[in-house]
């Protein structure tokens, strides 16, 4: 069974930094692309960044160098780097497969961003 638990959130200000982190449990992690994903009330949750199992990554426009998402497949972890923080970015964050499967999804971590 394939849990995702993702941790790191909370408060910043504008401009501040937060490093968030995916611990996967199961085999699933080491052979598949991974993603962090965004939900804002009332919008569609949305694919910010996605990591290849090799490592080659893609980042949505909104968040392109201000955010790394990294793995570590030994550790079954995976992370988003998240610099230059915007009001913006202000979301619940949840990591999953790329594309999602429905069933992993978690509880996800709160990112709020405000002075």
């Amino acid at each position: 069974q394939v849990q995702l638990v993702e941790s790191g959130g909370g408060l910043v200000q504008p401009g501040g930094s937060l490093r968030l982190s995916c611990a996967a449990s199961g085999s699933i992690f080491s052979i598949s692309a991974m993603g962090w994903y965004r939900q804002v009330p009332g919008k569609q949750r949305e694919l910010v960044a996605g990591i290849s199992i090799g490592g080659s990554t893609n980042y949505a426009d909104s968040v392109k160098g201000r955010f790394t998402i990294s793995r570590d497949n030994a550790k079954n972890t995976m992370y988003l780097q998240m610099n230059s923080l915007k009001p913006e970015d202000t979301a619940v964050y949840y990591c999953n497969l790329v594309p999602y499967r429905y069933q992993y999804w978690g509880q996800g971590t709160r990112v709020t961003v405000s002075s």
